[in-house]
């Protein structure tokens, strides 16, 4: 009877017992997955920031069901549903219904993507639950986390297919035409098999990304060639073709309108050479002909181009999944840190990309080859889309202002570009850091003075009401 009444007291101390301490790096480790996601899946930025947000959605939402201190999303985020809870905190582990939220949002966003992909995935969703298991989550605990994040992936699922993305899918674009608008007239070098942002081994010029030659189905030829279908989830950048030009459609996450912040009207198309036009595309052509090192080293740092890199949305978020080991964060600060930031980024993509469209203003290449020099090429390759506003600056201002608001002013080293051959960068500053982002564009040859400077402003509009958001009164 003694003994009976001792393993019922047992038994209820282990139910009662709270979930281990946890690790910041069950956020971070995410991050540094989801980089390589965009670079094999050949990603275009605004695509990339998309999947990124709802990731970290489904990550900040585990870790606050047990954690007081992350205010729920809804409210916050436009549109954010009220998600399943548990009946008591204590009765689940938030790291485990992270990691399970976060698998049904990643199974489900990218469901296309290459078993290779969804492999590195789940083996990491199993290691990181796993982990929590070896810390002490006990069996029962565990199985109520899953079952909770499960069905909290699929509320932000069925949030997403909410966001008009899917409306966006496979619709004609015609562009406007005349001599002040935007054409893709990129050279054949932009497409060869050694520059990796054409993504294709094989060039086909109708759609470089398309293209998957028999009896080649090795592991890097699924990466560089493999079909992707017209109107898919993950489409692969097509630098032959026009990027997402109704992405400024698609629901912003945390800005009431994609426009809520503005941009002034580009100078108007002039040939004259006392035009603003043609003196800002002159300064780019002097730019280009006096190259440092030192400039050329930047803009191929910060050129992030999508099928070689993680796009720019990776960029920043490995800046930010930095600072979660540099500075200690704790899981809760690092969630916190990953969901704002890559917010800041998505609505920067919506928003620069609905001007961009909007204006769909000429890039320097075209300017330059008609007006001041038939010969003249860019550093580096000139991306699939208008100009104006340069999105790079954007959305660097954007995750500048958000990981500046959580965490200050902070010098530090960059290392997230190591992976694809570049040296550790030190900056004094996250904003030091996105102005240099945007002064590369100009070391490359693709953007305007006048596109870095209102790029520059209108990510920090939205870092700041992306942040400001999250801290208003519920």
């Amino acid at each position: 009877m003694k003994t009976a009444g001792y393993l019922a007291a047992i038994a209820l101390l282990t139910a009662c017992r709270p979930a281990p301490e946890r690790d910041a790096r069950i956020v971070s480790e995410w991050m540094h997955t989801m980089y390589g996601v965009m670079r094999a899946e050949r990603l275009s930025p605004p695509v990339a920031s998309r999947v990124l947000t709802y990731s970290t959605s489904a990550l900040y939402s585990g870790l606050a069901v047990d954690h007081a201190g992350l205010r729920p999303l809804s409210g916050v985020l436009n549109g954010f549903p009220e998600l399943p809870t548990a009946e008591r905190s204590r009765d689940v582990d938030g790291a485990i219904v992270a990691v399970a939220a976060n698998r049904v949002v990643l199974d489900s966003l990218l469901r296309e993507a290459l078993p290779t992909t969804r492999s590195a995935l789940r083996r990491l969703a199993d290691s990181l639950e796993n982990a929590r298991v070896a810390a002490g989550v006990a069996d029962d605990m565990r199985a109520r986390s899953v079952d909770l994040g499960g069905r909290m992936g699929l509320a932000i699922v069925a949030w997403s297919r909410t966001d008009g993305f899917d409306q966006t899918r496979g619709r004609a674009y015609a562009a406007p035409s005349g001599p002040a608008y935007w054409v893709n007239d990129a050279p054949a070098s932009v497409y060869a098999s050694q520059n990796m942002s054409g993504a294709s081994e094989l060039l086909e010029f109708n759609n470089p990304a398309n293209v998957l030659q028999a009896g080649k189905a090795s592991d890097r030829g699924l990466v560089l060639n493999r079909p992707k279908a017209a109107g898919s989830t993950i489409p692969a950048v097509n630098m032959a073709g026009t990027s997402e030009p109704y992405w400024g459609e698609v629901r912003p996450f945390a800005l009431a309108a994609w426009n809520e912040c503005t941009v002034p009207a580009p100078p108007a198309y002039s040939t004259d050479t006392t035009s603003e036009l043609y003196q800002h595309a002159l300064e780019v052509y002097s730019v280009r002909q006096m190259l440092t090192p030192e400039n050329r080293t930047t803009a191929l740092y910060w050129a992030d181009n999508p099928g070689e890199s993680g796009t720019p949305v990776g960029h920043w978020i490995g800046i930010a999944s930095q600072m979660v080991s540099q500075h200690k964060l704790s899981p809760a600060d690092a969630a916190r840190l990953m969901v704002l930031t890559s917010a800041a980024q998505a609505d920067a993509f919506i928003a620069s990309w609905g001007y961009k469209y909007a204006f769909s203003l000429i890039r320097p290449r075209t300017y330059i080859r008609r007006v001041i020099d038939s010969t003249w090429e860019p550093l580096i390759p000139t991306p699939p889309f208008p100009e104006y506003p340069s999105g790079h600056s954007t959305q660097s201002s954007a995750a500048a202002e958000a990981i500046t608001s959580l965490l200050g002013v902070r010098a530090f080293d960059d290392s997230s570009s190591k992976i694809i051959g570049h040296d550790v960068r030190r900056f004094d500053s996250f904003a030091q850091a996105a102005e240099e982002a945007g002064m590369s564009r100009i070391y490359g040859g693709i953007h305007f003075p006048f596109g870095n400077t209102a790029g520059r402003a209108l990510g920090q509009c939205i870092g700041a009401k992306v942040v400001g958001r999250y801290n208003s009164p519920r």
